[in-house]
């Protein structure tokens, strides 16, 4: 003989709950065909041991798709709506069986689900943030231990050893910059995902013109790695940085220190442009090398020529250098017209 479990409902926006009251439930059977479903199983009910089974034509379309969890004690049955909203009622009649009553546990008005889909919502924004911000923060940090080492490591030396400093920096230096410069790529990407709040193109160029130099016009020659401008060019980059990271630091706290904030937007000012001064400098100074070793070189078709000297594309690098610089100067300009016209519109 087959019997009809008690069977409790509640909705949601987007989800149909059903709990049906049968212990110790054996070869369930769940299906949603032409928008009615269908349970059958073998189990504890209100009427004993038994099968049961039940059907059910929902008031309004839903998905195919069914799934359901067995406990000792119940079945728990979740169905999608084809459509987010809330349903007057679970079925077509509007007059509703006997076995079939609301679940009062898990029974919602529709303002009450609203809320909890805020809150869900809401939490899980909490989470993002809170990942976010950690994120953010111990990739600035490891970034201002970095360049506060080779900061202090230069200036240390540069008092211990004199001039002499200047002539082995790439030794004692280049493998926390490497580390470093490799590490800032990570900025391109939080600017692209919108981690932060900075421009993508002057964030790449500068993190891009740093690497060509490092990797490529200090790394590849030797005879680059004792030039004093080495020093010149790794000092005027740490000096930024140190007070760049522990101004973004606090920006992840929406803290904010007013004398590191106007060293931050202020420092850039003679220091950049030195920067790239220097890093010209370099440039102009491996040319001739390059010429000489043919490192880089491209080569041609013997009816052409021998082949392209990679000091053609340095020169061109010189001037997209100075265009860069030109973008990069107009971009940091511009916030920093932007962040005190901000702070004094606070002040007032």
């Amino acid at each position: 003989m087959t019997l009809t479990p008690l069977v409790y409902w509640a909705q949601r926006h987007e989800e149909i709950y059903l709990r049906v009251e049968l212990t110790d439930a054996q070869n369930i059977a769940v299906c949603v065909q032409e928008n009615i479903l269908r349970f059958r199983a073998q189990g504890h009910g209100a009427k004993g041991q038994n099968e049961y089974e039940f059907s059910l034509e929902f008031f309004l379309p839903v998905k195919p798709e069914v799934s359901y969890k067995s406990t000792q004690r119940q079945v728990n049955i979740t169905v999608h709506k084809e459509q987010r909203g809330w349903w007057d009622r679970l079925i077509v009649q509007e007059r509703k069986p006997a076995f079939l009553a609301p679940d009062f546990d898990r029974w919602l008005d529709e303002s009450d689900a609203e809320t909890e889909i805020r809150e869900k919502v809401s939490s899980k924004q909490k989470i993002e943030n809170i990942l976010k911000t950690g994120y953010l923060f111990v990739y600035n940090l490891v970034q201002f231990l970095g360049f506060s080492w080779i900061f202090v490591n230069m200036t240390v030396r540069l008092f211990i050893f004199g001039k002499d400093s200047l002539y082995d920096t790439f030794h004692t230096i280049s493998d926390v910059m490497f580390f470093c410069q490799l590490l800032a790529a990570v900025e391109v990407l939080n600017a692209a995902f919108g981690f932060v709040k900075t421009g993508v193109f002057p964030t790449l160029i500068q993190v891009s013109g740093r690497n060509f130099i490092i990797f490529v016009v200090f790394g590849s020659l030797e005879e680059m790695h004792r030039q004093p401008v080495v020093f010149f060019v790794f000092y005027l980059w740490s000096a930024i940085e140190i007070v760049r990271y522990p101004y973004y630091m606090l920006g992840c706290f929406n803290t904010e220190w007013k004398t590191l904030t106007w060293l931050r937007y202020t420092m850039w000012i003679p220091l950049y442009p030195l920067g790239v001064l220097a890093e010209a400098v370099a440039v102009i100074q491996s040319i001739h090398i390059f010429d000489e070793t043919k490192l880089f070189s491209i080569p041609l078709p013997k009816n052409i020529g021998t082949s392209i000297s990679f000091s053609y594309i340095l020169h061109i690098y010189l001037v997209l250098m100075f265009l860069g610089l030109f973008i990069n100067v107009r971009h940091l300009y511009k916030q920093r017209k932007r962040r005190f016209r901000t702070k004094k519109r606070k002040a007032n």
